[in-house]
């Protein structure tokens, strides 16, 4: 009987580190570092790992074990979450939407500034535990309320699941800010990558709740603003920068707005695009919007290839503001609180940012912005997580607590 065993334990060990070097190839073969970014090795090292438990969970899916989206989604929630002894954290639920609040255990005098989160992970992964200890630093730096937002995520939710939501939530929590220790004069919405799209999204919304206390300040890190441009400068120069590749973006991109996987080259050339939808909306996303400084000469043209009708029908419904926050009307814009805009170099989204930068100055909306010059997609995550943070990912965080606390 010890035989049979010992082959399983010799193949599973053979097969698993197959898979390993597959992963190790395709990170090798695919991938750009950028030359601004510290210990490259380590980042080589956290995307090898990335892209293994990817591929194991694209060979369970095919297997039909368990879907890659959940398998990524387990992995994620084995995070190790840190204990705060300053903090109270209560997990409860507006409705049927998750939330996990904390609260200083410090006696204040007065209302305490509140913070609504709203996590990143592009609607694959992301979750309260994922982002539990960057939500109990923002709690204890800036002596604030946070309230964490579980929206609901894919494979079984799609949109506008993470609006609608974080929507809901904000509003629940905004009415009911005396009974958290709130003051109702110093609510901040932040969030990361999605999670920053549904902070524009939630504000946006509000805008016609006139009678809630208004929010003070937003607060958006690496956002998603827009998915319909897809060869802004920042697009072309990242698609090969972990983490958000340009085969992450599309899966989350596709899988989320529910567009097939076969459409994807329509969207990400840009082939979908009616040329009167582009005429409409060129003036607000279009590159000539991003400073030059972010540019080079080997960009290739927005929207040049011929119209693809059938595309079109079937990616249309993502040219709207519901989707693409940074295509509400101007009227909407210029009631928006003052914001706080993060940046990374080295991140595909990088000009959606700066597109919504120059939309809410246009409009008179103060914007401070926070540019990282080492900074990639989501590296805000790692900030506490020794050894793998990086020295961009200790900035954001600590640049976003100092932007706070001053509210």
């Amino acid at each position: 009987m010890t035989i049979p065993w010992l082959v399983l334990l010799v193949s599973l060990s053979t097969f698993y580190l197959g898979v390993f070097i597959w992963a190790v190839i395709q990170h090798f073969l695919t991938v750009e570092i950028p030359s601004a970014l510290k210990h490259p090795v380590k980042f080589r090292l956290l995307h090898c790992l990335m892209l293994y438990i990817i591929t194991l969970g694209n060979i369970l899916e095919k297997m039909k074990i368990c879907s890659m989206i959940r398998f990524i989604q387990f992995f994620q929630d084995l995070i190790v979450i840190k204990k705060n002894h300053n903090l109270v954290v209560t997990n409860m639920h507006f409705g049927t939407i998750p939330v996990r609040l904390f609260q200083p255990k410090a006696v204040s005098s007065e209302g305490r500034r509140g913070i609504i989160f709203y996590h990143g992970g592009g609607a694959i992964c992301g979750s309260l535990d994922c982002y539990h200890n960057l939500c109990s630093f923002l709690a204890q730096q800036t002596d604030s309320v946070v309230l964490s937002v579980g929206y609901r995520k894919l494979p079984d939710h799609h949109y506008p699941c993470v609006s609608k939501d974080c929507l809901n939530a904000s509003i629940h929590f905004l009415k009911n800010l005396m009974t958290y220790g709130v003051d109702p004069s110093r609510v901040v919405a932040c969030g990361e990558s999605i999670g920053g799209g549904a902070v524009a999204l939630v504000t946006q919304a509000l805008v016609s709740f006139p009678s809630l206390p208004h929010i003070r300040a937003q607060v958006l890190i690496t956002p998603s603003m827009q998915a319909i441009n897809f060869r802004l400068p920042s697009h072309q120069q990242n698609q090969n920068v972990p983490f958000l590749t340009r085969d992450i973006l599309t899966i989350a991109v596709c899988k989320y707005l529910d567009i097939d996987l076969s459409w994807k080259d329509a969207l990400f050339n840009g082939t979908y695009m009616h040329p009167d939808t582009w005429e409409k909306y060129r003036k607000w996303l279009s590159s000539d919007n991003i400073p030059r400084r972010f540019k080079n000469k080997s960009l290739l043209p927005e929207f040049s290839r011929p119209f693809n009708e059938a595309a079109f029908l079937e990616i249309r419904h993502n040219s709207g503001s519901e989707v693409s926050p940074i295509l509400v009307d101007d009227k909407i814009v210029a009631q928006l609180p003052e914001a706080f805009l993060v940046t990374c170099e080295n991140d595909p989204l990088r000009d959606d940012a700066l597109l919504y930068k120059k939309r809410l100055e246009d409009q008179g909306v103060p914007v401070t912005w926070y540019h990282v010059e080492d900074g990639f997609h989501g590296c805000i995550l790692l900030f506490d997580k020794q050894p793998f943070s990086f020295p961009c990912s200790i900035k954001i965080a600590n640049a976003v607590a100092s932007y706070i606390k001053g509210i």
